[in-house]
């Protein structure tokens, strides 16, 4: 493969020794797939694509997502995992986890062993992380969107059966089931990281499970216990537990501007910013399939079930990272939650950054925070390239 040189009015870069930064002007160097060389200043060499404005980032990384362009992850044909892996990083993302909601284990189990026998056909385009389980051992009390019938507690057998395919890299659960810390430590064991949601759990049970090994916290204050100065939920537990990275759907919806801004401040360095996105993300109003059940994308704001509760969202990954930017939130803690923090959440330090040694998946970013221009591994999947 040949090398590509880029330079940037302004590139965000991770340093092995320092603080994510923005260097205005900059340069990256890509050989081979990999990024060989990133600095400040000019180019050594004439680039091969000049950036004259906007923001050279490293690409998003999206750790929920439900569905996309009309296609739920969880039951999408060949065509639809086509479409959902080549058009994403029209949002700027270049790494994702499908999301597959509540359903019986066995469906669940059914729809692992299907996506694994898609995966090796799949197109170039954003890289698929591996699979994330939201659900079935979740909440009554705290379900949403979840369809309650298919909730039940985290048995040994049911967790035995959805590692079966080496696929779940996260699962979201609720620590108060029944079995739930033992589940947890198994999961954790076989290398998937466990994250707290749609949950009752006092601020004590969520430290628990964080003892157990989880490390993150699902869309955090959506569908969990929130903030009470003498009864403390899960939200307290996320923004006070340095284990804990919580996920955050910054839509202006499912949570207020001055919460997420919270949220940045109490959690600096671990927010993970994530789209919960649902089939109906990136299509005009309609109804949608969210686990199997139908949801109405209106004009305006979320998507959502019959009973208006929301369901997901139709949220672009560059746009969040638009959003909190838009809040003051600087533009290296921005994309630091978009990219680096999920990377290293999930163990893969080789992506959601620009420094030597990592994958040369980038975005270019305009002046609105819209990706123009899409990477993966050095190679355009999206856009122009000045």
């Amino acid at each position: 493969m040949a090398s590509l040189l880029i330079t940037a009015s302004d590139v965000v870069v991770t340093p092995a020794d320092a603080p994510t930064r923005v260097l205005s002007p900059g340069f990256v160097r890509v050989h081979d797939g990999v990024i060989a060389e990133a600095g400040e200043g000019p180019a050594p060499g004439t680039p091969d694509v000049e950036l004259a404005d906007g923001l050279l980032a490293p690409g998003l990384v999206d750790i929920q997502v439900n569905g996309y362009f009309g296609h739920d992850m969880a039951d999408a044909d060949e065509a639809g995992w086509h479409t959902v892996v080549s058009r994403l990083p029209e949002t700027g993302v270049t790494a994702f986890m499908p999301t597959f909601i509540t359903a019986p284990v066995e469906t669940q189990a059914k729809a692992l062993r299907r996506t694994r026998d898609l995966l090796p056909d799949l197109p170039d385009g954003a890289r698929v992380l591996g699979v994330h389980l939201e659900g079935p051992f979740l909440s009554e009390k705290r379900k949403g969107a979840h369809n309650p019938v298919h909730l039940t507690d985290p048995a040994p057998e049911a967790i035995a059966a959805l590692l079966e395919t080496g696929l779940v890299k996260l699962l979201t659960l609720a620590p108060e089931r029944d079995g739930a810390l033992e589940a947890i430590r198994t999961l954790t064991g076989a290398g998937v990281l466990v994250s707290v949601g749609h949950s009752d759990a006092t601020a004590a049970q969520v430290a628990a499970a964080a003892d157990a090994g989880a490390r993150k916290v699902t869309h955090i204050f959506n569908a969990q216990t929130g903030v009470h100065h003498r009864d403390p939920g899960v939200a307290v537990q996320a923004l006070i537990d340095d284990r804990l990275s919580p996920g955050l759907i910054l839509d202006l919806h499912h949570v207020a501007p001055e919460v997420a801004a919270l949220v940045f401040r109490a959690a600096p360095g671990r927010v993970v910013l994530v789209t919960d996105a649902a089939a109906s993300a990136g299509m005009p109003p309609g109804t949608y399939d969210l686990g199997g059940e139908p949801i109405t994308m209106p004009e305006q704001g979320p998507p959502l079930r019959a009973d208006g509760t929301i369901a997901g969202s139709g949220l672009r990954l560059d746009e969040a990272v638009g959003n909190a930017i838009g809040l003051g939130i600087g533009t290296a803690a921005a994309v630091d939650a978009a990219t680096r923090v999920p990377a290293d959440l999930i163990g893969r330090r080789d992506l959601g950054r620009i420094a030597p040694g990592a994958a040369a998946d980038l975005v270019w970013f305009g002046p609105d925070h819209r990706a123009r221009t899409t990477w993966v591994g050095g190679q355009r999947v999206f856009g122009g390239g000045s």
